[in-house]
């Protein structure tokens, strides 16, 4: 085969393993059958325990290339694992939104988001038995100002063989003024990117899979197309498949949306996309 034949290997990761049974489930289906090669846990979720675990690494043993990582969660609904984490509202880390504002304006102490992600870090080698292969975060907490200097500095020290995920891709700037979260993402990797290299971590060249979730008659085949069209070899789709249960429910907005992801890539739609586009998860 020359070179211009090889495929282009990208990971494609599943968000939020933790956040309950039904998602769990959801995407054990998908690793089992080769359809994902990544998946990250969030160790604050109510869908952690030891069976799940156990089930997750029956999965992989079925699919040896799917790399497990830690998703690593700072926003509500969850709750930290260290005591004296701050700022929270009630019991809970802040929402999303509020993080990032307080991490834009200098509010947010590094060596507490240090604590808790070194926290997170050790919750997963305890459960694993093993350091994670990759370290990102639910709802991009990774990139927020502030919080991404504790990231980097507790993954380089506890995790230093992991690679991180970065949210940035290089884009025709019409396209990237179509897509406002992408644009956000981009922005916010690129001082991402920079702390990473500084503390020698790797990171994937190339992020996909960011749209409106809100959408509900989204066509998630056409924008898998255009996730994967111009990805560069070793670049990383998000995505989060799995099946509704009264647990999401009471989590996350993110429900329909999830089992539409699980019946696209669980069809015979989606190897065909990737065997036309000349993509193999890597």
């Amino acid at each position: 085969m020359n070179e211009a034949a090889k495929p282009r290997r990208i990971w494609l990761c599943a968000d939020d393993y933790g956040i309950s049974a039904g998602v769990n489930l959801g995407i054990r289906d998908l690793i089992e059958r080769g359809r994902l090669n990544a998946t990250s846990v969030m160790m604050p979720g109510p869908a952690i325990g030891r069976s799940e675990v156990d089930a997750l690494e029956a999965s992989r043993t079925k699919s040896p290339r799917c790399a497990i990582g830690l998703h690593v969660t700072l926003s509500a609904p969850f709750r930290p694992l260290t005591m004296h984490f701050r700022p929270l509202e009630g019991d809970m880390f802040l929402a999303f939104p509020k993080l990032l504002r307080a991490g834009l304006l200098r509010r947010l102490d590094r060596e507490i988001i240090y604590a808790e992600v070194k926290a997170q870090l050790a919750a997963f080698a305890q459960a694993f038995g093993r350091a994670p292969d990759f370290v990102d975060g639910h709802q991009h907490v990774q990139l927020y100002p502030q919080v991404r200097d504790g990231f980097v500095a507790a993954v380089s020290e506890a995790a230093p063989k992991a690679w991180v995920r970065q949210g940035g891709r290089e884009l025709p700037l019409m396209q990237r003024l179509a897509s406002p979260k992408a644009l956000v993402l981009d922005v916010l990797s690129a001082q991402f990117r920079h702390r990473a290299r500084q503390a020698g971590l790797a990171f994937n060249p190339g992020f996909a899979g960011a749209y409106d979730f809100t959408r509900d008659a989204a066509d998630f085949g056409k924008l898998m197309g255009e996730f994967i069209a111009g990805l560069p070899d070793g670049g990383l789709v998000m995505c989060h498949p799995g099946f509704v249960d009264d647990t999401l429910r009471s989590l996350d907005p993110m429900t329909g949306v999830r089992e539409r992801e699980h019946a696209y890539l669980a069809s015979e739609a989606f190897p065909r996309l990737l065997a036309a586009s000349n993509v193999t998860l890597a």
